[in-house]
């Protein structure tokens, strides 16, 4: 077998080897949804992605993760993962939605990004003001610094439709007031979502069955590499700021070695390469059904993606439930 063949198998072994980590995770979280625990939700469903990933044929470091080495025990930044192999790039969210799964509420979702070593923007935990859009449009169709109805008119232009037809999905958060003004002045139609960073920026790339058209408004930097990641497979555009509120973002955004916080990140920035993106939904959202639990078999539904194929799959597992996953 040629270098170039043993790779692509490499490849399309780690696209399907990630989703079985986001299997694991998701069902670890959904046996404590709607139990109004976020933290423990969150320990098991971190404690479950670390156990899944260092059984990975590859040597991998945190480079978007769960905090700092002296905020979280694991997956966080710049740790080794794997047992062992070539050498990539690990980007985790095990809970994206951490409410939303406590609450039993639509669109909680693990989501885990691999890529060649190199290949993924090293990511503090602090905020990202972001826009995003699906696939189909020529580059620089929407723009971070331009005004919203401009970027609404943009898009509904690109669509061939009016703005009234146009959804803009939006954390629903204090910090968004003026955002979300801005959009229904324009005329476009409004999503207001709890959580789910990582959810509403995938949500653009399928939009005739999700309803959502843009993503905009400030969230988690982290959640926009993944979400970066997904859109790098599947298509789409993403633009993000980073926004430092105090003097200690500051300072994370320093350790991972970012100076530049009036930088306009693209999504080349963000992810470069060969890279696959997997999620797997904990809860019931507009893409991903939620973990279903039966007495002897566990239900997942997922997606992972691969951008060197621009592949999409869509996989429903049943897993025997013998008390533990694996």
């Amino acid at each position: 077998m040629s270098e170039a063949a043993a790779k692509t198998d490499l490849d399309r072994a780690l696209a399907l080897d990630i989703v079985r980590v986001t299997e694991a995770t998701a069902v670890a979280a959904a046996r404590w949804r709607g139990r109004g625990d976020e933290a423990a939700a969150d320990e098991a469903a971190m404690d479950a992605m670390y156990r899944e990933l260092a059984r990975l044929p590859v040597e991998g470091v945190v480079v978007v993760g769960e905090g700092d080495q002296n905020e979280r025990p694991l997956l966080y930044i710049g740790e080794t993962i794997g047992a062992g192999g070539v050498q990539v790039d690990i980007a985790v969210d095990p809970v994206d939605g951490i409410n939303l799964c406590a609450k039993a509420l639509p669109n909680a979702l693990t989501a885990l990004a691999i890529a060649k070593r190199g290949s993924l923007l090293r990511m503090p935990a602090v905020y990202m003001d972001k826009i995003a859009v699906g696939p189909g449009y020529v580059d620089g169709l929407v723009d971070l610094d331009a005004p919203v109805a401009v970027n609404i008119k943009a898009l509904a232009d690109a669509k061939g439709v009016s703005v009234n037809e146009i959804t803009v999905c939006i954390l629903d958060r204090p910090r968004h007031a003026k955002l979300v003004d801005d959009v229904r002045a324009s005329g476009a139609a409004l999503r207001l979502i709890g959580d789910g960073d990582i959810a509403g920026v995938i949500h653009v790339t399928k939009s005739l069955e999700t309803g959502i058209d843009m993503y905009m408004g400030i969230g988690g930097a982290p959640e926009g590499v993944l979400g970066a990641a997904a859109l790098a497979c599947i298509g789409g555009q993403i633009q993000g700021r980073l926004i430092a509120h105090n003097d200690e973002h500051r300072a994370h955004a320093r350790a991972a070695g970012i100076h530049d916080l009036n930088r306009k990140y693209t999504l080349s920035d963000l992810v470069t390469g060969d890279l696959s993106f997997a999620a797997t939904g904990i809860t019931d959202g507009s893409l991903l059904e939620g973990v279903r639990l039966t007495k002897e078999v566990v239900h997942t539904h997922s997606v992972v993606m691969r951008g060197s194929t621009r592949t999409v799959r869509w996989i429903r597992t049943e897993h025997p439930d013998t008390g533990k996953f694996d």
